[in-house]
């Protein structure tokens, strides 16, 4: 289990949030949620984070921009964050990595694959 692991989720999608925290926190991972840039920044300089998973499509700043704000944080340099996003179209990949992602996950997600995805980028 992984009761000592912190993910932060930036979605605004509630629905979104509720299916990633049944399948995270199934497999005993500790979940933060943000919905907005400001709440994933305070939550970055305030908590103790292993892992942020990063929606694209944000209502106020999109998730590009925001992990390159969240990057010039103290201490979020080696934090890994993964793009978790329905944008699949040709350059999205790298335009996430450009941005400061460590990886990328489309949606709709695995649910299987998901947990194995989560943890080779945790024990990297």
């Amino acid at each position: 289990m992984q009761q000592d692991r912190t993910i932060l989720y930036v979605e605004d999608n509630f629905e979104n949030r509720i299916l990633i925290q049944r399948i995270l926190q199934a497999e005993g991972y500790n979940l933060m949620f943000a919905v907005n840039a400001d709440e994933a920044m305070a939550a970055a300089r305030d908590s103790a984070i292993d892992l942020i998973l990063m929606d694209i499509n944000l209502p106020d700043v999109d998730g590009y921009t925001l992990t390159s704000r969240l990057r010039q944080l103290p201490g979020v340099a080696s934090i890994p964050i993964l793009a978790l996003t329905a944008n699949v179209m040709r350059g999205d990949r790298e335009r996430s990595l450009e941005a400061g992602c460590d990886g990328y996950i489309q949606k709709p997600i695995d649910v299987d694959a998901l947990p194995r995805q989560i943890e080779s980028y945790l024990n990297r």
